[in-house]
């Protein structure tokens, strides 16, 4: 197979053959018409962040094989190749038949195995505060356990890679510890820690802020507080959601210039609720509306937000609007940088590296991401390849 488009890094027209699952050659190409007709060539994108799309949560009692086949199957048309399927605070029950779907779902089918490296459990070894616990359902927010969390590893075909949970959570350095040994990249999030309680976090090997300004309080003591004492610890990365929602603008430039674009990840943080028209959704024991402008919010209010509704792709035009980063730094922070932090290959335009590949139209500043085709590992999951 071979393709064709302008590289997302410099705008080169180049030509890609691809063989099987990876890249064969990439050679300089010579348009013979205008070349801003063609489209951009990028690695695929690879969110570390995803609770579900289309009504359906990866953390539902219900979840079955079938459901994550088609839950997954979307993403493709924003670009995505890789994604960890996120599971949030629920009961033992509900993430144990959640990550079972899920290995099953794997195992079942190739593509999904290529497209799920890892997932994530975020929670539910979180603050029982209201604000740190976001809309998180507090009866099930309970302490570290690590007993539990290998039962949910071994259940899961041991695909667990990312764990969020708060610093002051009880147990929580002793989890850590067991976690990193055991291969796991620890993340700190939905916290109200005091300032020595990320540090010891820190010090015991969490590795990630997770949507990092997000999952807080309304209001807090100005300095010191968890937010400041993250990111300005050097040893963390972080995670942003830049939907136009979660963060304002500033927030988000203060964020990629104290962490640089190498050690920020974008992430959309999609709830299960994602492709949803605008409504009131009934999530258990809450309900939650789908507003006009896309947020999703705790019924009732315009304020308090319960996930996203949108997907990476507009996080990366938005990264580039409010952060004020090149459009293959949004890319690169959206795709390589989670690659990079979970241990797993990054996708480049290189010989031999596999082919997940976006082809997309960018016309510039406050433009979206418009998808002409993705390729997962060699074959085209959506869209199809432009004869130029």
């Amino acid at each position: 197979m071979e393709i064709k488009g302008r590289r997302y890094d410099n705008g080169e027209p180049v030509s890609i053959v691809i063989e099987g699952e990876r890249i064969a050659s990439i050679e300089p190409a010579w348009p013979t018409g205008d070349v801003d007709d063609w489209p951009f060539v990028a690695p695929g994108m690879f969110d570390l962040q995803i609770n579900g799309y289309g009504g359906t949560w990866f953390s539902s009692d219900k979840l079955t094989a079938d459901a994550v086949i088609e839950t997954l199957e979307p993403h493709f048309s924003y670009g995505i190749t890789r994604l960890c399927p996120t599971l949030v605070t629920n009961s033992f029950e509900a993430l144990a038949a959640g990550f079972q779907a899920i290995d099953e779902a794997c195992r079942r089918e190739a593509w999904v195995e290529k497209m799920v490296p890892g997932c994530h459990l975020e929670g539910p070894f979180i603050s029982r505060e209201d604000g740190p616990r976001g809309a998180h359902p507090l009866e099930h927010v309970r302490p570290a356990d690590w007993d539990e969390f290998l039962k949910l590893q071994e259940i899961s075909g041991n695909r667990i890679q990312l764990v969020t949970l708060a610093a002051e959570s009880e147990g929580a350095c002793e989890f850590i510890r067991k976690a990193v040994a055991s291969g796991v990249v620890v993340a700190i999030g939905h916290t109200g820690a005091s300032p020595e309680q990320i540090t010891a976090a820190v010090d015991a090997g969490a590795r990630l802020s997770t949507h990092l300004g997000n999952g807080a309080h309304g209001t807090i003591r100005r300095h010191p507080n968890y937010i400041w004492e993250q990111l300005g610890d050097r040893r963390l990365w972080a995670s942003i959601i830049t939907d136009g929602h979660h963060l304002p603008g500033s927030v988000v430039r203060s964020i990629i210039g104290t962490k640089s674009t190498y050690r920020t990840i974008i992430t959309c943080d999609a709830a299960g609720l994602a492709g949803c028209p605008p409504g009131v959704y009934d999530e258990g024991t809450m309900k939650v509306e789908i507003l006009g402008d896309g947020r999703i919010v705790i019924a009732g209010q315009q304020q308090l937000l319960a996930g996203s509704s949108l997907e990476t792709d507009t996080c990366v035009s938005n990264a580039m609007q409010m952060g004020g980063v090149s459009l293959s730094e949004a890319v690169d922070m959206a795709g390589r940088n989670p690659a990079r932090l979970l241990g797993f290959e990054e996708i480049r335009l290189h010989r031999g590296s596999r082919a997940d590949l976006m082809l997309f139209h960018y016309a510039g500043a406050g433009s979206k991401l418009e998808f002409v085709a993705t390729l997962a590992a060699g074959a085209v999951r959506f869209g199809e390849i432009p004869s130029l």
